[in-house]
């Protein structure tokens, strides 16, 4: 695993994009502060970039470095969630701008997975998690349900994982407003 996490890492900080396991479906990834690498991502999804995506951070302690102003919910809401849950804060800062939300929000989750929080923790900065697939298309549960288009346009496809049969859910994802106002996107 750690070599998979080290070509990641290479590959990332050249502005490159990769195909990983996290902790809910297989991603595409990339350096969520090169807006290069977030348009890459657009491109190979075929997704229009008014279409935000979120990224994955390795701890909790990092939220604050990429939102300007946590809610206090927010903590009590990462510290207690049971699965994998992303949160959309407003004030999103030191990322891509193409990356944003046209509110300027951003979608941010701490993973917990052992390969994905290792990767963000020696990237050292958030990545991009956005589904495996063509947009409009199911997002594939698992390695083999990935479409060769997305396989073949991505710089680097992790090992790691790629046996796996198992059916993840995408993670939970609630809207913090200001005035600590909770919104459920998705459950």
């Amino acid at each position: 695993m750690k070599e998979e996490v080290k070509k990641a890492c290479e590959v990332m900080r050249k502005g490159g994009v990769i195909l990983y396991p996290t902790d809910t479906v297989w991603g595409i990834g990339c350096d969520a502060t090169n807006p290069d690498a977030v348009k890459r991502v657009y491109e190979i999804k075929k997704r229009a970039d008014s279409k935000a995506m979120l990224v994955l951070v390795d701890s909790s302690v990092k939220v604050d470095f990429y939102v300007s102003d946590v809610p206090q919910v927010a903590w009590d809401l990462i510290d207690y969630a049971t699965k994998p849950l992303t949160v959309i804060y407003d004030g999103a800062r030191n990322l891509a701008d193409n990356l944003l939300a046209e509110d300027g929000s951003v979608g941010i989750r701490v993973t917990g997975e052992e390969f994905s929080k290792e990767l963000c923790f020696r990237f050292r900065k958030a990545i991009v998690s956005t589904s495996a697939n063509i947009s409009g298309q199911p997002s594939p549960a698992n390695f083999s349900e990935i479409s060769e288009e997305v396989k073949q346009a991505v710089d680097y496809i992790v090992g790691y994982r790629q046996d796996e049969t198992g059916r993840p859910k995408p993670s939970s994802i609630i809207k913090l407003g200001k005035g600590g106002e909770v919104k459920i996107i998705r459950e």
